[in-house]
């Protein structure tokens, strides 16, 4: 199959897709992957086809960072930058689909790739790294307020559900007359109708982290994390090399693609509980750029593949985005999470719930102290050891494989009479 895969937004929103992209082409499968135009090197060098996109992803995490937890202000930040950028994301998502046999589509793509899709008489599959559209009475939608009576949850799913089918319309149409663009109907992706079987969605999370519900959809399945191979070859700076070997394991901090105004205030908060609770620190500065001078017990890098460096450190500390808590856990070290917005918050939630780190604490509440008493709590025997034993779990999965199989499954059963 010549298979497209469209995703947009930081790093850890295109780093899933390499693996399952390499994982396709193992299995004979040609694959287009788009993104952001920034990306094109780190996905070129895995030998993927790659098809640019416009914008930039480090501007829209600051924008999003800005909105916090609130769900409308997030939307209307999404839609400000898709509004910016639509015309062009919509040629180019349109010349990347032109000859293709099946199209994935992630959250930022929903409405606009399972269009294509119907125009083009093709399947499509949604993969979400966070439960977006998968409706449960077990917890509410992750974009809306917590701790709501039970009986609400399913209500919060359904809410969001519209909101993004709403604002991908109006979306959809200020881009359109804006550019001159032709009018053009546009198609939810979660329903049934008489032509099409609703678009599958695979999760890509790790059952053990969060198994599926058992009031979801038929067509809705937890396959695992999507990881590099294991044996992926990595050559490490020299003054990392020298930074292990001249003390006790270190904390990593990360914080990814987040780009925060009160960076440098979160930077010293870090820096001093560290000093307090004695432990080293490596950070890894991202899109924030923040840096100090480096120590014999700091070193500031900008970025480290977290499945070289996880492994060999104490414990992470990071924002709660989807792939840094996969790498976390899998890795077998503790996360202390100081989520920033979005789905941070709920992954915050369920490394704690697992038991793979303490309570996690928002990045506006976060200070010295609380920060303190986490690393405290993170250093205790039992933690270590549940943290362990949930990355045992995690190495022994293999979400690629089982994505490939669901994908080709779907696939076929598209052209099958109905």
């Amino acid at each position: 199959m010549r298979i497209v895969i469209l995703t947009y937004g930081s790093r850890g929103d295109v780093q899933p897709f390499l693996p399952l992209s390499l994982g396709l082409m193992e299995h004979g499968h040609s694959v287009r992957l788009a993104a952001p135009s920034r990306f094109k090197e780190f996905i070129a060098e895995q030998g993927i086809q790659f098809v640019p996109l416009a914008g930039d992803p480090k501007a829209l995490s600051l924008r999003l960072n800005d909105a916090g937890h609130n769900f409308i202000r997030l939307l209307q930040e999404l839609m400000d930058h898709a509004i910016e950028i639509g015309a062009d994301i919509w040629r180019q998502t349109e010349a990347a689909c032109q000859d293709a046999d099946l199209v994935i589509h992630t959250f930022t793509h929903t409405v606009g790739a399972h269009t294509l899709a119907r125009e083009m008489g093709i399947p499509d599959i949604h993969i979400q790294t966070f439960p977006m559209f998968t409706p449960t009475r077990e917890y509410p939608n992750i974009t809306m307020p917590q701790g709501l009576p039970r009986f609400l949850n399913r209500a919060t799913h359904d809410l969001s559900a519209k909101l993004t089918w709403w604002t991908s319309r109006l979306g959809f149409e200020r881009v359109r007359r804006r550019a001159g663009l032709p009018k053009r109907k546009l198609y939810w992706t979660f329903e049934d109708d008489r032509l099409r079987a609703r678009t599958p969605i695979l999760c890509a999370w790790s059952p053990s982290i969060l198994p599926a519900s058992k009031d979801w959809h038929a067509r809705v399945h937890v396959t695992g994390y999507y990881f590099f191979p294991p044996n992926k070859p990595y050559q490490p700076p020299v003054e990392l090399l020298s930074f292990f070997q001249e003390g006790q394991p270190p904390v990593c901090i990360t914080f990814g693609s987040m780009v925060h105004r009160d960076a440098e205030r979160i930077d010293r908060i870090v820096h001093e509980a560290l000093r307090r609770t004695g432990n080293r620190g490596v950070i890894l500065s991202g899109w924030s750029q923040v840096k100090r001078p480096s120590s014999n017990d700091l070193l500031y890098l900008e970025s480290i593949p977290h499945a070289w460096i996880l492994p060999r450190c104490k414990m992470v500390i990071h924002h709660g985005g989807a792939g840094t808590t996969a790498a976390g856990l899998r890795a077998g070290i503790p996360s202390i999470v100081l989520p920033f917005m979005a789905d941070q918050p709920f992954w915050g939630r369920r490394v704690y719930g697992v038991g793979a780190g303490p309570r996690p604490i928002p990045v506006k509440d976060l200070s010295t102290e609380r920060l303190v008493k986490a690393i405290a709590e993170t250093e205790t025997e039992s933690l270590r050891k549940s943290a362990q034993a949930i990355g045992q779990q995690l190495q022994a999965e293999d979400g690629v494989a089982e994505s490939v199989a669901w994908i080709e499954k779907y696939s076929n059963d598209f052209h099958k009479p109905r």
